[in-house]
């Protein structure tokens, strides 16, 4: 808990994420922070019990496939760091899969001398022979890249492609060639720290040699190329992210690169002129363009097809594929070799719909086409679905994974995605006791009038419609980056909370994208703080209803929502008994120049615009502390992660400082390792959540 000593650092120190000091003043801290957590009674039963969780063999293993075979990455208790492994369909399908060990990370980790993270693979197509390997160090998002022999289970040493740690964009054009941004020094970047140039790189030569495919500008989020040859015609792609939620689009024939490469011919890149907040999707002949405001007839936040040939030579006749409502509005777009699956929220609720690529395979032309109708996969029950695997190369299947607040997953397979029936491959078995345990939703009115949706998962009794009792509540939260909050299965919430009679709270608010590209903009920049509004609607709505009283009801949120939580705690600390504020960012006066942080202006604003900066100012958390002389906050515990190079831990660390200096009540934790998410390997996670959930039982005196 919070004693002067806490603020007797200087803050400059604290932004140096390796210093010394700041290191020594963080392990300080947190042994303390940790050491309190441990005490209180069931602390280790709860941590070996979410570990175990973590650990459990009966797990569903996930897959992709990769032509003949299906890969998987596994963590248990003897492989913390996990294991990549692959296996055939047959075994696995017969739930008895003969896998085959591929990359060992924690062997490698122990070889190497390296806390290396698993952060996935990039297999090559059509081959599936070789695949770029991605490892961090930590958990932070910057990643050494490897070439892995799949036939020989190997590393390549024979003139392999191999590139340091940098926050890297690649993909394969061929075996021996790829298209490649990294961090070649600082006109290689973008101001957000991100590739600014592609390169080709051909095996054997330098890649600092390599010549540049395509660049963007120094403002760009990030730029980049990369080779689309699922189908024919083959092409290259290049994209400039302007912002968040803004691009811009160019496409060329791939063979160009052979020209390119051999004579120094320009790639004949054509623009493909969008609107700069549309998102496009290429499949073949076909442009689908799915757009954040009205487009050619194609409504914000719908999906319109045309033949890219024709859109390329001036057309603008859309055909609609989908057309979004009040209630509803399109989460994804996957697709197979034949189809194109949509993943739909309708009020928070999923549907997975699909339809043929080819609408009328019989016009060559693609002139005069109708969209087909939408066919609904037949999900059972009232749970979330979304599609965890789906290929262009490798015919039409389908995995299909579902769960609820109550139920665990099930992993589904569908043979093919244009029959909507659905083959149960996995079910997992339940990690605690639901007895009683309902899920709800109400909508409770925002500042401005606004309906805002939320959950509330507990053990009720009664009718729906009859007053609760109230019991210590935890409200979730994000509100921003289009994030849609859905409902889904935790077996560490239902372990550690709501098995114990407590309830949990998810609120949709604004700023997410549970109901479209307005849901989102309603609340960015300039409108940043109708976030903080309908999360303070919604704590009210809840004690108003009798779900909660303001000192049993506590925050939790990481990143985005650790801003959330922050902000909470500085704005209407009265509404709430404790907030629990992970990797967040609190500096929003700095955010900017801050890992990063240049990337998400188009979300929260610009504070070098005196307008935009007003606001910011208005809701930065690590700005608007108060004294607890004048005003008394409930508990905080604040945490982050040394590793994290995606938000910087200054914005926690300052945090707990200025709260500290406050005399406000504040516990800190960082994690050495992690990156952004705060752990890198099941232990760690385990020991987090152990941590925070203890802080919660005593923080609001349960």
């Amino acid at each position: 808990m919070t004693t002067p000593k806490r603020a007797e650092i200087d803050p400059a120190v604290l932004e140096s994420v390796e210093d010394p000091s700041a290191l020594a003043w963080a392990s300080d801290w947190s042994a303390q922070t940790e050491s309190a957590a441990a005490s209180v009674p069931g602390h280790d039963a709860l941590e070996a019990r979410i570990r175990a969780a973590l650990d459990a063999d009966d797990r569903i293993p996930y897959v992709n496939r990769r032509g003949e075979r299906l890969f998987n990455f596994w963590r248990d208790a003897e492989h913390p760091r996990g294991l990549w492994r692959c296996c055939d369909e047959a075994s696995y399908l017969a739930d008895a899969p003969d896998w085959r060990v591929l990359v060992d990370v924690d062997a490698l980790a122990a070889a190497e001398d390296e806390s290396w993270v698993w952060k996935g693979a990039q297999v090559l197509r059509p081959d599936c022979d070789r695949a770029l390997v991605r490892l961090s160090r930590g958990g932070a998002d910057a990643v050494v890249l490897r070439e892995f022999d799949l036939t020989a289970g190997a590393f390549v040493t024979d003139s392999p492609f191999e590139v340091p740690a940098a926050k890297t964009s690649v993909s394969w054009v061929d075996r021996d060639r790829l298209l490649i941004g990294t961090d070649l020094g600082e006109d290689s970047l973008t101001e957000s720290g991100y590739p600014l140039q592609t390169r080709l790189w051909r095996r054997g030569a330098p890649l600092a040699d390599a010549p540049v495919v395509a660049v963007g500008e120094r403002r760009d989020v990030a730029a980049g190329a990369w080779a689309d040859t699922a189908r024919e015609p083959r092409r290259l792609l290049f994209s400039r992210a302007l912002d968040f939620y803004r691009s811009s689009e160019w496409t060329a024939p791939l063979s160009a690169l052979d020209a390119f490469e051999a004579e120094g011919t320009e790639i004949p890149w054509r623009p493909i002129q969008v609107p700069e907040d549309c998102e496009t999707v290429i499949r073949g002949r076909w442009l689908f363009v799915w757009p954040r405001t009205d487009f050619a007839g194609v409504p914000a936040g719908g999906l319109g097809r045309c033949a890219l040939e024709d859109f390329l030579a001036g057309s603008r006749e859309f055909t609609p594929v989908y057309t979004p409502d009040a209630h509803a509005s399109l989460q994804s777009v996957v697709s197979t070799k034949n189809h194109l699956v949509l993943t739909e929220l309708r009020d928070v609720v999923t549907r997975i719909l699909v339809t043929p690529l080819e609408p009328n395979a019989a016009d060559a032309a693609g002139e005069g086409a109708e969209a087909a109708p939408l066919t609904e996969l037949e999900i059972p029950g009232l749970v979330t679905a979304s599609v965890i695997a789906a290929s262009e190369w490798d015919g039409d299947e389908l995995w299909i994974n579902t769960s609820s607040f109550t139920r665990p997953a099930t992993l589904y397979r569908v043979a093919d995605a244009g029959d909507p029936r659905l083959e149960e491959v996995r079910r997992a078995p339940e990690r605690f006791d639901a007895t009683g345990v309902e899920p709800r939703q109400h909508w409770a009115r925002s500042a401005d009038g606004t309906e805002i949706p939320y959950f509330v998962v507990g053990r009720f009794g009664g009718a729906a419609d009859t007053a609760p009792q109230p019991a210590p509540t935890l409200v979730g939260g994000y509100g921003g980056f289009e994030v849609s909050l859905v409902p889904g299965y935790s077996a560490v919430r239902g372990m550690a909370w709501l098995e114990r009679g407590f309830t949990w709270v998810q609120p949709n608010l604004r700023g997410g994208g549970e109901f479209g590209p307005d849901w989102h903009t309603q609340a960015t920049k300039l409108n940043r703080r109708r976030v903080f509004e309908d999360h303070r609607a919604v704590l009210e709505d809840l004690v108003a209803r009798g779900y909660a009283t303001p000192d049993k009801l506590a925050v939790r949120g990481g990143s985005n929502g650790g801003l959330l939580t922050s902000g909470a705690l500085t704005q209407y600390p009265q509404d709430l008994g404790a907030a629990v504020i992970q990797v967040p960012l609190t500096d929003m006066l700095r955010y900017h120049t801050l890992s990063a942080g240049a990337s998400w202006m188009a979300e929260y604003g610009d504070p070098e615009i005196p307008e935009e900066r007003e606001v910011i100012a208005s809701y930065s958390p690590l700005h608007n502390v108060a004294a607890h002389s004048e005003r008394a906050y409930p508990p905080a515990l604040v945490t982050t992660s040394t590793r994290d190079d995606r938000v910087h831990p200054a914005h926690a660390r300052l945090f707990a400082r200025v709260l500290a200096e406050a005399g406000q009540p504040v516990d800190y934790f960082e994690n050495t390792e992690g990156g952004h998410a705060g752990a890198a390997d099941n232990r760690q996670v385990a020991r987090v959540e152990a941590l925070i959930y203890c802080w919660l039982y005593t923080a609001l005196g349960l």
